[in-house]
């Protein structure tokens, strides 16, 4: 079975059970740079259609079996924002007016020009086109408008980790994190947990590599009365204090080899043995672990076993480093800033646009913790604090070094707008003033660098 893929061209979908009429309007369709799929039954296009494609959907009024009309019913249940364009015979307008009161997007009457055919393809892809986009910037807006952890950015690699992470969050599959040091692991873990069905249960976290070798067992598992010779009580292990929430497992690299045995033997059975007793206590757990090595290659060392490796590398999430993704950095640090002030009860003081240059030539080796120290420390001191890397040479900066001239002209435009742009709270009014520009050129230059007003407010 053929299926349909959000790609980059546009798709049309054409449905007719007239071979003459699938040749002419999708060679039409194609000359004019469509992506098309041409069928010759409604049955054939439902099991096509899902509420994620892209595309559009032309389809002829009378024909055999489920004829167009029955078929855009079906459509609408699927996606009722899914432009329908149905293809009409002589005598069947009335019809057609019908349809698209119950929601079709147009008709057209056979025999129809090409030109006519292209202008209604064409608007209803653009149609189509801000629909989808539509969709993506409210899920984004929800992700960081959302109560407790948040992925802030906007940059593509933030996008595309933001929609994985959506689509394996609500799912039982066990999560492996790699990402450096400083970037956010156990946040993005937290992330994971509040955005699942495990929410109202416990988020258990613990660092592999701050609790001792010869404790961690204990941490994990628990155990019972007597079971060693300071075990006076029994005590609940992580794994159990996490049954029905997610279990984050840090720094997994620094887990004993021994152990490593035991907790993959957890992750195949969903079950443990406290210490010192013989009783399967069953889990449901989803585990998170994470690292800031390449565990694979651990594995091909010897200092990993590869089987759990193999068995954890179900779903991978790589967080990029912050010096990938320097056009977020205005945006976190005025995050990093708002929850500075609220905590030392200090005043933000708009940072200057040539503080922010400094911020986004950096290259940023404490990665996110690194940003948002330096955000504490600035609402603290104020225009007193100093950057550590304030007078470094901008070729310093690797990404910067590789940047032609206009490119780092338009980074330092870009950064500008972002500086006046949170000065002011995200208001038009003041950024345009402040920077001299009319309006239709500061949503000009807004638009073009993916600049959001509301992304800006207090």
């Amino acid at each position: 079975m053929q299926s349909l893929e959000l790609n980059p061209t546009p798709s049309i979908l054409l449905v007719d059970d007239e071979k003459h009429i699938r040749l002419s309007a999708g060679q039409t369709l194609e000359l004019a740079g469509y992506d098309v799929i041409a069928l010759d039954s409604a049955e054939k296009a439902l099991e096509l259609i899902n509420d994620e494609w892209s595309g559009v959907l032309v389809s002829d009024i009378n024909m055999p079996g489920m004829d167009g009309l029955a078929l855009l019913k079906r459509v609408q249940v699927i996606d009722p924002d899914l432009p329908v364009i149905l293809i009409t015979g002589h005598g069947d307008i009335s019809m057609a007016v019908g349809a698209m009161r119950d929601g079709a997007y147009d008709f057209i009457e056979k025999p129809f020009s090409t030109d006519l055919l292209l202008d209604i393809v064409r608007r209803a892809v653009e149609k189509r086109a801000l629909t989808i986009e539509n969709r993506r910037l409210k899920l984004d807006l929800e992700a960081q408008s959302a109560p407790g952890p948040r992925i802030i950015g906007n940059t593509p690699n933030i996008q595309q980790l933001r929609r994985l992470v959506h689509t394996v969050a609500d799912t039982p599959a066990d999560i492996l994190i790699l990402a450096e040091t400083g970037s956010g692991k156990d946040l993005l873990a937290r992330y994971i947990h509040e955005h699942s069905r495990r929410r109202d249960k416990n988020f258990v976290a613990i660092n592999c590599g701050a609790v001792p070798e010869s404790l961690i067992e204990s941490e994990l598992f628990g155990h019972e009365k007597g079971a060693f010779t300071d075990a006076k009580s029994q005590r609940i292990g992580k794994f159990e204090h996490a049954n029905g929430g997610t279990l984050f497992l840090d720094e997994i690299e620094s887990m004993p080899l021994a152990l490593q045995v035991k907790l993959l033997r957890v992750l195949e059975d969903r079950t443990i043995e406290r210490l010192g007793s013989n009783q399967l206590i069953p889990l449901d757990i989803r585990v998170v672990a994470a690292s800031k090595v390449d565990l694979k290659s651990q594995a091909e060392r010897g200092d990993f076993r590869e089987d759990l490796y193999y068995r954890l590398n179900v779903v991978r999430i790589e967080v990029p480093p912050l010096r990938e993704r320097l056009d977020d950095i205005p945006l976190l640090f005025q995050h990093f800033a708002i929850l500075a002030s609220a905590l030392y009860g200090r005043e933000v003081l708009p940072l200057s646009a040539e503080r922010m240059h400094s911020l986004v030539t950096h290259d940023w080796p404490g990665n996110v913790r690194e940003l948002r120290n330096l955000a504490e420390r600035y609402v603290l001191l104020g225009e007193s604090c100093t950057f550590d890397f304030d007078n470094r040479p901008i070729t310093e900066n690797a990404e910067a070094g590789k940047m032609t001239l206009p490119e780092q002209v338009e980074r330092f435009e870009k950064m500008l707008l972002q500086a006046e742009l949170s000065r002011h709270g995200g208001s038009i009014k003041d950024t345009l003033v402040s920077l001299g520009l009319p309006r239709k050129t500061l949503y000009d230059k807004m638009k073009k660098y993916g600049l959001d007003k509301n992304d800006y407010k207090p």
